[in-house]
């Protein structure tokens, strides 16, 4: 055949199947940039411990150091990974339905990966849990209080306004959508800003830290993760929202908004699901 041949190579060195989504088929080093991110995390923990005592092999602050660095590494890779292979089509206008259900199959194989990690995480609560629970809950103070009561039923309505707003943009009534999208927003902030009160009154007010016990890291633990995974989502419908306000969302284009929906419908749960593990089941015993 002819040196005019054509490749669709997406301008990169290595073919790529034309309906592979960009970062699947071609030369791309965001997934090695994620997973270096990712195996950092385990480097930092290791650190962490080689840290502790008086005879630590490394500094005390190295581990943390590793992990905020190896965490800014691994969220860097993710966001070049995901908007080169996914997002970077649909700021254009002519985005096909096949992308569109890429993106939401994407957001689905996303959403597995995190069931997984939040997973592991309880299983090691249930792991102490079923040690001496006497021992392991000493010095934990009183943890279904009105705050956690108030910030759940927040973050539930959240929910339902957030479904009111995609509803509203498949039946392109633009108004409500960006009324439920903006409250959707604040009540988002509000939930943080109520867990990052509830911690302070826990470290000031009760000395109950990371380092307080076993209970103590696996409520900081899962509930620390839960709210970088809600203020991720809040950022999302940030983006969402001011996407909205310019206008690129309507009946027939509104994927993004589909996709941030799924999310934070996912945190929302798993809030839900926390809170009776984790919170009432330290007070009931269970």
């Amino acid at each position: 055949m002819g040196t005019e041949e054509a490749h669709d190579d997406h301008g990169h060195h290595l073919p790529a199947v034309e309906d592979w989504p960009r970062g699947f088929g071609e030369a791309s080093w965001w997934p090695f940039v994620t997973a270096v991110g990712a195996a950092g995390v385990y480097v930092a923990a290791a650190l962490y411990i080689l840290g502790q005592g008086d005879g630590g092999i490394v500094g005390p602050m190295v581990g943390p150091a590793a992990l905020v660095a190896t965490v800014g590494v691994f969220l860097v890779g993710l966001y070049g990974w995901v908007y080169h292979a996914f997002v970077i089509k649909f700021w254009e206008r002519d985005a096909d339905l096949k992308s569109a259900n890429k993106l939401r199959w994407g957001m689905l194989a996303f959403l597995g990966s995190e069931l997984a990690t939040f997973g592991a995480l309880f299983g090691y609560y249930f792991y102490i849990r079923a040690g001496d629970w006497e021992s392991i809950f000493v010095g934990v103070p009183d943890l279904t209080t009105s705050l956690v009561i108030g910030n759940t039923l927040i973050l539930i309505l959240s929910s339902v306004t957030l479904h009111y707003a995609h509803v509203a943009i498949r039946n392109d009534d633009r108004g409500k959508f960006l009324g439920g999208l903006a409250v959707t927003l604040l009540l988002g902030v509000i939930f943080i800003g109520g867990q990052i009160y509830e911690y302070y009154e826990f470290i000031i007010h009760y000395e109950f830290t990371l380092t307080s016990g076993f209970f103590a890291s696996a409520f900081f633990g899962l509930t620390g993760l839960h709210g970088l995974h809600v203020s991720l989502g809040a950022v999302l419908l940030g983006i969402v929202f001011v996407r909205a306000l310019l206008g690129q969302y309507s009946a027939a284009r509104h994927v993004s908004v589909s996709t941030a929906s799924m999310y934070w419908h996912f945190v929302d749960v798993v809030w839900v699901f926390l809170v009776v593990v984790l919170y009432v089941g330290a007070e009931v015993g269970i």
